[in-house]
């Protein structure tokens, strides 16, 4: 077995292997010349009290002992198996499919968006103010959301699936080993494609199959039970269909409407996108400039209950950028990510307010259950309206968001396509507007200097998580109404963000294998 041990070393320390080896062998009073394998379990920044220091834990393993496997993952041959159709190839659905194989099923995968290279070069477009392609873009194609728009690994809900086993499996198809270990793991939207195309090879190598550009716009069923799917013109037959369209398929919510699938509408959460320098930050985290070089970019969290509602940070990135996440050019919608090395200038993240069902209540009896999602599109399209120029983005320096005054300058920007000078103090919703202000304040009380017109406000943050929820069963995970529909990940309402989407697309396959093993026996 392997010794385990938790050193609290300072930056530079935990930065040299060899330091923190001999360290290691000291306190487990061995000899470093007895240790045959070092192995970092997790490492986390303890920035409290003003006392930089890193938190390092170790498994040691003994010159005698056998070393660790890397966990392996079996994809047999599914050809000729039980087919499933899995709508969209995002976290939720690359996982159902994965999964799908391991149990001996066979996955149809339709995903509205195009492969990743491709898909990378029409957000390269979007960026220039080019265009945008409303089924390839930041929130559509190979990888989901994530994959253009951070590729951050942390989620809270470890409880739904095996977390470890979801971060070794993005190792296997060629993530680093490192997101094993830290404690808030990151790939980066420069790697994550790698991973994904090498997940799609995977599938299609298992007898899978993955087709692009091939958007779902129809659900048959017929005496409670689904049969089939529309694609474009054609009608793929299928008594079990896995959904896992992501939070932004509102096609996918009023097909399903029209359809007569029932849909309910729950809480969300909306508001802009606040930028810092990453220099401020660091400097706010960390509390000095020493050993600073041998840190991450310094990232934060904030949550603050404002006039009874929650207001939070929302996917914060260090040395990260703000990307233009619309799906259609009548609106401005914005979105952070972070590359690998995280050393953009500049740190950016979501700042929401919780939406309830009574804010957008007067517009249910038009809309019924999708009354939430056309609140969040309006929202979007009068964001556009401050900013009619393509992609330009409406902002506000953030002193002056607060104080309620117009800006007449724009600080230095990652937002590439650009940013024209707006008061998000006037147009936006009152009841949000005076809440994230307030939010401003109170972190300021501790982050001296986030509140500050060197940061900058930007809208809106409005893409945070669905405003629809597709029901299901709570045992067999199918929809109440429709045999054989499996709502999965994000885009149904019960995940939110990569891992917590793949975890559920996992449950969602085990459960469906479950179902046919039933019909089996």
């Amino acid at each position: 077995m392997p010794k385990t041990i938790t050193l609290t070393l300072s930056p530079r320390e935990a930065a040299d292997e060899c330091i923190y080896r001999a360290r290691a062998a000291r306190e487990l009073r061995i000899n470093e010349s007895d240790i045959a394998l070092l192995r970092i379990v997790k490492r986390s920044v303890d920035a409290r009290r003003g006392a930089l220091k890193v938190n390092l834990s170790l498994e040691a393993y003994l010159d005698f002992e056998p070393q660790p496997k890397p966990l392996h993952f079996d994809y047999p041959s599914v050809v000729g198996a039980r087919e499933v159709v899995v709508v969209g190839a995002g976290p939720a659905g690359l996982y159902a499919a994965l999964r799908l194989i391991e149990l001996g099923l066979r996955p149809v995968m339709f995903e509205r968006g195009k492969e990743v290279v491709e898909r990378g070069k029409d957000i390269a477009r979007i960026q220039r103010n080019l265009g945008i392609n409303p089924d390839s873009n930041y929130a559509f194609g190979e990888g989901g959301a994530g994959t253009f728009s951070d590729g951050k690994l942390f989620t809270r809900s470890k409880k739904r699936g095996d977390y470890n086993r979801a971060l070794q499996r993005l190792v296997y198809h060629g993530a680093s080993p490192e997101i094993l270990y830290e404690a808030h793991p990151h790939i980066g939207s420069d790697r994550l494609p790698r991973i994904i195309a090498d997940m799609r090879r995977q599938i299609i190598e298992c007898g899978g199959e993955i087709h692009f550009e091939r958007r779902v716009t129809g659900f048959r069923t017929k005496q409670g039970r689904i049969y089939g799917v529309e694609v474009g013109d054609d009608i793929v037959e299928a008594d079990i269909v896995v959904v896992a369209t992501g939070h932004s398929a509102r096609d996918i919510y009023r097909t399903l409407h029209a359809s007569g699938i029932r849909l309910e509408a729950k809480p969300y959460a909306m508001g802009v996108r606040i930028e810092h320098p990453q220099r401020l930050i660091n400097n706010i985290q960390y509390h000095r400039d020493r050993e600073m070089e041998y840190l991450p970019a310094a990232s934060y969290s904030i949550v603050r209950q404002v006039g009874g509602r929650g207001v939070y940070s929302f996917c914060m990135c260090p040395g990260g950028f703000i990307v233009p996440a619309m799906t259609d050019a009548a609106e401005s919608v914005v979105n952070g990510m972070s590359p690998s090395r995280r050393n953009s200038p500049f740190a950016n993240s979501g700042f929401v307010t919780e939406i309830r069902e009574e804010d957008f209540a007067h517009l249910v009896p038009e809309y019924g259950a999708l009354a939430g999602l056309e609140f969040q599109s309006h929202l979007e399209r009068a964001a556009r309206q401050a900013s009619p120029d393509r992609q330009v983005a409406p902002a506000q320096r953030v002193a002056d968001f607060v104080a309620g005054r117009a800006s007449t300058s724009l600080p230095a920007s990652s937002y590439v396509p650009g940013l024209v000078a707006s008061r998000l103090d006037e147009w936006l919703p009152d009841f949000m507007g005076t809440r994230l202000r307030e939010a401003i304040r109170e972190a300021d009380r501790n982050m001296r200097g986030y509140l500050t017109n060197e940061a900058v406000v930007v809208g809106v943050e409005s893409r945070t998580s669905t405003p629809v929820r597709i029901p299901r069963d709570r045992t067999t995970l199918m929809h109440p109404e429709v045999e054989g529909l499996y709502p999965a990940g994000e885009g149904a309402g019960y995940a939110g963000g990569i891992i917590s989407a793949a975890l559920d697309g996992e449950r969602i396959a085990e459960a469906v294998a479950e179902s046919v093993n039933r019909e089996c026996r």
